[in-house]
């Protein structure tokens, strides 16, 4: 039986964990990535609850992710004294694991490069479908037909324009923009967090892996932004003046953004689209249900790759029906993790006073020792809504 040859767009999460299984069985895959190089930077990601477990089990990444958490503990809300006001556990903010997102990219890079066609520098620019296969177009290689595209690359998805129409209809604002970047530890943080917040605006700002360094979110109002507005030197302007004149150490924050180098800047948006399929192309990731922040996508990525490969090796040749069996599994779940993505500004950034006194006393009154079980459920419950399909024979490695 002839090898299916598939490309999948995106190097990110998505898309070297689904080239993991697929490559295990011996299918061509060809992973093209628009950075010229891979993308080591991002904010930390974490994993919470059995399903999630389960799946970095499965691909042998339990123990190594292990050895690269952040053991990141509470995280505290504080007041323009720097007062603690209430506290959240590191299960709500960190999960069961938390690491850096650039570090998880490299182990996936790891266990992929020498099975897969990595192709960075370069993008699909046109995706024509035939009886045979999809003729993609590329950025800077040669036109080449695959049996199936995949595209896992983001939010603002190419493959998922070209396939689906311009992104404008398939992205939901939800009423704030967000910078993410790394400073020096100007507040001397050693494992904990803090998140001060006025109304519109809030910071929060955690220790890294590094002593002399901490993770900070910037998070404030904002209209949607277009692709040639997220450029780093926006990304200072715009943080600059949503919080001109905000207490608390913000001053001291702004001035060491000064010198980041690694400044993530974009709206809080989710992906909305009917369908996951059109074709030969299926979306995977951020691409098919992603959110900027709180939707869960980094597990969610690796859940979705599971269950893509799954259906696709459980259904040798009958691409339609993978791609139905793949939505008709992950849609309900992706829906319910998506939820958090309408919520988070308001959680970091709360629009009025009121609004910021009634987070403060809902979080002191979830922490307490009664209500802990309750509060664990709450932060749980949507990673752990899903029961993980078994694929045992779709996934024996093919014989060499």
């Amino acid at each position: 039986m002839t090898r299916p040859h598939v490309l999948i767009a995106g190097a990110g999460i998505a898309g070297p964990s689904l080239a993991w299984w697929l490559s295990r069985r011996g299918w061509r895959i060809t992973l093209v990535e628009r950075a010229p190089a891979l993308r080591t930077g991002g904010q930390a990601v974490d994993f919470r609850g059995p399903v999630h477990r389960a799946v970095l089990e499965r691909m042998g990444l339990w123990e190594a992710i292990h050895e690269r958490r952040t053991r990141l503990g509470t995280q505290a809300f504080v007041d323009a004294s720097g007062r603690t006001l209430a506290e959240v556990p590191a299960l709500m903010m960190s999960g069961d694991v938390e690491l850096q997102r650039g570090d998880l990219c490299q182990l996936l890079h790891e266990r992929t490069r020498e099975q897969v066609d990595y192709r960075f520098g370069d993008s699909p620019t046109a995706l024509h479908e035939t009886p045979e296969g999809v003729e993609v177009e590329f950025e800077q290689h040669a036109p080449q037909r695959f049996d199936l595209v995949v595209g896992a690359d983001g939010l603002r998805s190419n493959v998922r324009s070209r396939a689906f129409g311009e992104e404008e209809g398939h992205l939901k604002h939800h009423g704030f923009r967000v910078v993410g970047c790394t400073l020096p530890n100007v507040l001397g943080l050693r494992r904990q967090g803090v998140i001060y917040s006025e109304p519109g605006r809030g910071v929060c700002v955690t220790s890294a892996r590094s002593e002399d360094e901490a993770r900070a979110l910037f998070v404030f109002t904002g209209a949607p932004l277009g692709f040639q507005e997220r450029s780093q030197d926006l990304a200072r302007e715009a943080v600059s003046a949503a919080f001109a004149g905000a207490g608390w150490e913000t001053a001291r924050l702004l001035e060491a953004l000064r010198g980041a180098e690694d400044l993530y800047f974009d709206a809080i948006s989710s992906v909305r689209i009917p369908r996951y399929s059109h074709g030969r192309v299926v979306l995977l990731g951020d691409a098919a249900w992603g959110g900027t922040l709180g939707g869960q996508g980094t597990p969610m990525a690796m859940v979705g790759a599971y269950v893509l490969a799954g259906e696709l090796l459980a259904n040798p040749g009958a691409h339609t029906r993978a791609f139905e069996r793949f939505e008709a599994r992950m849609r309900p779940y992706a829906t319910r993790c998506q939820e958090g993505t309408s919520h988070v500004g308001g959680f970091f950034a709360p629009r009025t006073r009121a609004g910021l006194f009634l987070r403060n006393h809902i979080y002191r009154l979830l922490t307490t020792k009664p209500l802990e079980r309750v509060f664990e459920r709450i932060v749980t419950h949507a990673a752990t809504g899903f029961v993980l399909p078994e694929y045992v024979d779709a996934f024996t490695p093919a014989e060499n």
